[in-house]
């Protein structure tokens, strides 16, 4: 098995499913490899598994949701080899308990949705930024429940990702405005709650999200605003950042910048981690649980 199949297999699953995250994207290329690579131990599986993470972390695709994504999968299936004796009936069982976990992730948003749905109150004003798949889910079923409210939505340079959020929003039926990033603060007072979504949570209860959040946090506790973030709980990381500059890399830059030997200091990092201090509660779909509580369900994750 090469890393150009792997890689190449994984962007096929982004481009053709055009909602589906890169964490699950990166699942179902886990999933394709036990199923079309055949080998005839354990330890070739393991090194197939191995090769295949690593040549997505190098895909030029946001890694922090990748790096989690597939550290729980691989917990999860790999108990497998403790319960059987042959080769064959290990491979089996790791394909049925990957689906399961994959089922679960399937599931998640739909969830974690629907523990948002009564935060949205009618008449209320929301702000958001960038352009989360699960807030966006959020929002259409608040609109399905003939819930009305307001949003406002940052650009989220430099991709300009809030547009799209914009547009998907506005077709929905939403009354959304797109704004600055720079009009955060300006906005800020008029507006009822933040609600955002992660691309990882740490062990401190903390979130790894698109550059730009940390600022939107600061400003929302400063006029005493509510900050929720909505994520799924394979995006929770062992992972314990304190400050920005302890943010892995690979995280804040794609595999391109990491390659180019440029300066990393002059490159723009693609997020940012915002402490807990920031966050009022967390959606997910384990429950609605307070930053601290974060750590006591990654416990129980990898248990």
């Amino acid at each position: 098995m090469k890393k150009e199949e792997v890689q190449a297999i994984f962007m096929k699953i982004l481009r053709e499913e055009e909602d589906v995250s890169a964490g699950v994207a990166a699942i179902k290329t886990l999933l394709t490899v036990i199923e079309n690579y055949k080998v005839s131990t354990v330890r070739e599986l393991d090194l197939n598994l191995q090769l295949a993470v690593d040549a997505m972390r190098h895909c030029d695709q946001p890694v922090t949701a990748i790096s989690s994504g597939c550290e729980l999968f691989m917990r999860f299936i790999t108990f497998a080899k403790l319960d059987t004796k042959s080769f064959e009936e290990c491979e089996k069982i790791m394909l049925q308990r990957g689906n399961i976990f994959l089922d679960k992730l399937l599931e998640a948003r739909g969830k974690v949705a629907k523990q948002a749905l009564s935060f949205i109150c009618d008449g209320c004003k929301i702000l958001t930024h960038s352009r989360s798949r699960v807030v966006l889910q959020a929002m259409i079923e608040a609109i399905k429940a003939n819930k009305r409210f307001e949003v406002f939505i940052t650009v989220s340079a430099p991709d300009n990702s809030g547009e799209m959020m914009h547009k998907q929003l506005v077709a929905a039926g939403v009354d959304a405005t797109l704004i600055l990033d720079s009009a955060v603060g300006y906005v800020m007072e008029q507006v009822d709650i933040v609600m955002i979504g992660a691309e990882g949570v740490t062990e401190s209860g903390g979130i790894i999200n698109k550059i730009g959040t940390y600022s939107l946090g600061i400003a929302a506790l400063e006029l005493k605003k509510p900050v929720y973030v909505l994520t799924e709980s394979f995006k929770f990381s062992r992972i314990y950042p304190l400050n920005q500059m302890d943010l892995p890399k690979e995280f804040k830059y794609l595999s391109n910048t990491l390659k180019s030997g440029k300066d990393l200091s002059k490159q723009h990092p693609l997020v940012d981690y915002t402490p807990p201090s920031y966050i009022t509660l967390l959606f997910t779909d384990l429950g609605i649980l307070t930053p601290s509580a974060v750590s006591d369900e990654l416990i129980k994750l990898y248990l």
